[in-house]
């Protein structure tokens, strides 16, 4: 029996890497979510700023867990580093931005690995894009050490960090069920984020 020949499709999902499928395949739910904040114009005063920073507060805190965990920590590259909720609480403080009681439980800790690391894809191509952000956030009068700590790069540079993670990420073996947990995870925090959205901006 002569199997059926490749499709496009496919022949060009086999040659991406891991995270430019993850990308594709989280494409649409990061697409909506980066339009949604930006049409809430989270630059254009001080005041916008602030709910910008307590949604950015409220999602580094729902995955802070994902930082201690032993089995992401040996996978990817200064994974206690890469957090950013003290920076985040650091700038809120700045800005007389008063910390809120959890609005909703913390992600499972226990989450399979696979889902922890679409979830870590997203909080860390966050910082990637941060890059934009932080100029914007210069014409508020905010930098490094005042208000938007967490927007600001890694010394080694955004990219050389994100390159760090993502070559992690891409030398993983998984299984057909453990790279549909990945894509789920990644979309499952791009939708956690929207609903954060509509809550507070």
């Amino acid at each position: 029996m002569i199997d059926s020949p490749m499709t496009d499709t496919a022949m060009i999902e086999t040659a991406m890497t891991r995270s430019q499928r993850l990308k594709a395949g989280s494409h649409d739910s990061h697409e909506r979510l980066d339009a949604r904040i930006m049409r809430a114009q989270p630059f254009a005063s001080l005041d916008n700023y602030r709910l910008f920073l307590r949604l950015q507060l409220r999602f580094h805190r729902h995955i802070a867990t994902l930082y201690g965990r032993a089995d992401l920590a040996a996978l990817v590259p200064e994974l206690a580093a890469r957090q950013r909720l003290d920076a985040l609480r650091q700038d809120c403080a700045d800005l007389q931005l008063n910390e809120e009681a959890p609005a909703a439980p913390a992600l499972d800790a226990q989450a399979p690995l696979p889902a922890a690391l679409g979830w870590l894809y997203v909080a860390e191509g966050s910082n990637l894009g941060a890059a934009v952000l932080f100029k914007l956030a210069a014409k508020l009068g905010l930098n490094e050490t005042h208000g938007a700590r967490h927007l600001d790069g890694h010394p080694d540079g955004r990219l050389r960090h994100w390159r760090g993670f993502t070559g992690a990420l891409d030398a993983l073996h998984f299984s057909a069920a453990e790279e549909a947990q990945l894509v789920a995870g990644a979309r499952a925090a791009f939708e956690h984020v929207h609903g954060l959205a509509a809550e507070l901006l």
